[in-house]
């Protein structure tokens, strides 16, 4: 896909969010979060407007800075506020991608100076607007909309790479390390050292980013949130408040709540 040069304009009161294995495009409420721990790449892109609009990080109780473009690395803790209700957020796998290959404007923590990457998230998300209600997003490639080209993926030992896949396909499923040891033929204690050097996170913080991630694919639906904690793979509604809110910032409720005008296009799914 050719990259625009000029401004597309984009409908107001639209949000939408596009979910993928790797990647999540989303456009719509910040909220008043508190401090988040995202396990991908995070990058904020504030929206277009006049006068221009502003975002703000915290990172890890840090000073406050400014920015229209924040990129902030996985599992890194930060707070993010916005002069518009509305911000423009990707978010990239961190097993999905070498992070010693990313694009330069992805290789920061904390304000970029990057007008042209930030015109093309913005142009982006008007190409998606436009497409909204009328397809799934089939159609687009995730990596080649918003940054030109593909990823480069990270290398994994054949083992490690059978478990975080099957992780990815059942979020909620009942993968204890012990499980994924036995299957790909380790010990416990080898696999959970080989686990953590392939990826760089324990193994149960990986899990539980995979399970607080899942909640995205039912913002949407009609349940109550004690069917959406067992849909998801909690225990209970508690653990899963508190695990969420560790993740997002967010109670599971307010989540919910700001996703009732959230246009939901989920691997090739669309939920209007």
């Amino acid at each position: 896909m050719q990259e625009t040069t000029r401004t597309l304009r984009t409908p107001r009161g639209e949000r939408l969010m596009w979910i993928t294995t790797q990647r999540v495009f989303y456009a719509g409420l910040l909220g008043a979060a508190g401090e988040r721990t995202l396990g991908g790449h995070g990058v904020y892109v504030a929206p277009a407007g006049a006068p221009p609009n502003r975002i703000c990080i915290c990172i890890g109780g840090g000073a406050w800075q400014s920015g229209d473009l924040l990129v902030v690395p996985p599992q890194v803790p930060h707070r993010v506020q916005s002069a518009s209700p509305l911000i423009l957020n990707l978010l990239i796998e961190a097993e999905s991608v070498d992070a010693a290959r990313l694009p330069a404007v992805l290789q920061h923590c904390g304000p970029v100076d990057a007008p042209a990457f930030v015109q093309r998230v913005r142009d982006g998300h008007a190409r998606l607007l436009a497409a909204s209600g009328r397809e799934c997003f089939n159609s687009f490639d995730f990596d080649t909309l918003f940054f030109g080209a593909a990823l480069a993926p990270r290398p994994f030992d054949a083992r490690i790479r059978e478990v975080i896949d099957r992780i990815n396909a059942d979020p909620a499923g009942p993968a204890s390390a012990e499980a994924c040891a036995a299957a790909v033929h380790l010990s416990f204690s080898r696999f959970l050292h080989l686990f953590k050097q392939e990826t760089g996170v324990p193994f149960r913080a990986f899990r539980a980013w995979k399970r607080a991630r899942s909640l995205l694919r039912h913002v949407r639906e009609p349940s109550t949130l004690t069917d959406i904690a067992l849909d998801t793979g909690y225990p209970d509604s508690t653990h899963f408040s508190h695990s969420i809110r560790q993740v997002y910032g967010l109670k599971p409720s307010d989540i919910l709540a700001g996703s009732r005008r959230l246009a939901l296009h989920d691997a090739g799914r669309v939920v209007l």
